[in-house]
């Protein structure tokens, strides 16, 4: 039995350092000494660790199986010489031979210790891709370490063993961070790395604006709010559209808050941001015409071939509607992922007045396939056809027994469309801009 204390020492501070739990850095060194074992004797040597935490102490006993005639020195011994130790042998026997720590050598030592090393860090990237893989999307906070060629590199508060940095694309660049500072982002990705997980943060993307109303919002950490998409110019401007799953809970009021106490929060740590929170709907023309907040459209008609929304506004409309260098109709675009033209009143009487502009319909007249509507499950949508139901007006005047009569609905699921047709046939929903002057 050999004095181990400086090894059960660094034990403690590789355990304090690392967060690692003891009995895992037990398994480590106990690996640590099989390769310096294998160093010594070979590939297939064959030991015992013991560890005794109490004592300080370190124990290693070589095992070797007992046969007639030896093929694997470094786990096999000879009949003959395991009974000059002691007559009783057998061949099937093991033999033990405790090893002091002193027979180990310079390089078995060095063995030890590169294994140990490797183990730790290759714990340390298990655990770290482990940790944050599923947190994509979520607020994590930290301070400045370092500033690198445009990029923050970030400890984080938890796990300060993982590298995680902001890039310069994902920084707001009108905000300035210096070392030692505190400062939150979202986790946008994680990347592999050769030197292990590399975490992606951002302080630009609509994700992060998403995890600050999540913050804010307990409605949305419930899940009776979602915030169901987002589009934003960082600095300037951006645009959320949220669906509540309670009828009694108004979204885009849970968004706002008491006095607007919740999305001015959220406009605070965005330095000034304007903030457009609209309804959502599974209807394209009307959420384009939520979407165009807060200019107030007149028509819209679509078409769903090329994923195309023409929106007609009246003049005094037509330059809030535009926005500054086109940002709300860019931004209302990528809302609701329709390309959005935009017309005054004037333009449209001269394109042919209250003809449609698409051969398909218009705002009354557009029918909607039950493919394109977002709410729609895929396989839902395939029982509807398979009953001869392929588009919206085919099943705004069913009941929830006709739909309960189809092979594959269930009834939660009736009265998911049920409660989908009420929402589509209701009347256009007011929006509101959060940011005065916007």
């Amino acid at each position: 039995m050999v004095a181990s204390a400086e090894i059960l020492a660094a034990i403690r501070e590789l355990t304090n350092s690392k967060q690692l739990d003891r009995t895992e850095l037990y398994a480590l060194l106990q690996d640590g000494i099989l390769a310096a074992l294998a160093k010594k004797y070979g590939p297939t040597v064959q030991a015992e660790v013991d560890i005794d935490d109490d004592t300080g102490t370190l124990r290693v006993v070589l095992l070797r199986t007992v046969v007639e005639e030896p093929q694997d020195p470094a786990r096999e011994v000879s009949l003959d010489e395991a009974r000059a130790l002691d007559e009783e042998f057998q061949v099937g026997d093991i033999l033990e031979r405790e090893v002091p720590f002193s027979e180990f050598g310079r390089a078995a030592v060095q063995a030890a210790k590169q294994r140990i090393v490797q183990r730790v860090r290759e714990g340390e990237r298990t655990r770290i891709k482990d940790e944050f893989s599923t947190k994509v999307g979520e607020l994590l906070s930290g301070e400045v370490q370092q500033i690198e060629r445009g990029k923050l590199v970030v400890m984080l508060n938890r796990f300060r063993e993982a590298e995680a940095i902001i890039p310069y694309r994902e920084q707001n660049h009108r905000e300035h961070y210096h070392q030692g500072e505190t400062i939150r982002a979202v986790l946008k990705r994680v990347e592999d790395t050769p030197k292990g997980p590399r975490l992606i943060l951002s302080r630009s993307d609509a994700l992060f604006v998403q995890a600050l109303f999540r913050l804010e919002v307990p409605e949305i950490q419930q899940g009776i709010v979602e915030i169901r998409a987002a589009s934003r110019e960082v600095g300037s401007r951006t645009k959320i559209a949220v669906f509540s799953r309670d009828d009694a809970v108004d979204p885009v009021g849970a968004c706002v808050g008491l006095k607007g106490a919740r999305v001015q929060a959220v406009v605070n740590e965005l330095g000034g941001e304007r903030i457009d929170i609209v309804p959502w709907s599974a209807d394209p023309e009307r959420f384009a015409k939520l979407a165009l907040a807060p200019a107030k459209v007149a028509r819209v008609f679509s078409d769903a071939g090329s994923r195309t929304i023409q929106a007609i506004v009246d003049e005094d409309q037509l330059s809030l509607a535009i926005g500054r260098n086109g940002q709300n109709v860019r931004l209302a675009s990528e809302l609701t992922a329709w390309k959005i033209d935009l017309y005054s009143s004037r333009e449209w009487l001269e394109k042919g007045g209250d003809q449609q502009m698409f051969a398909g319909g218009g705002e009354e007249e557009q029918d909607v396939a039950l493919a394109d509507i977002a709410g729609i499950d895929p396989a839902v949508v395939a029982v509807l056809e398979a009953g001869g139901y392929r588009t919206l007006n085919d099943i705004l005047d069913l009941e929830r027994d006709d739909f309960l009569k189809l092979p594959g609905i269930a009834p939660a699921e009736a009265d998911r469309l049920m409660g989908l047709i009420d929402e589509l046939t209701t009347e256009d929903e007011g929006t509101q801009d959060e940011q005065p002057g916007a």
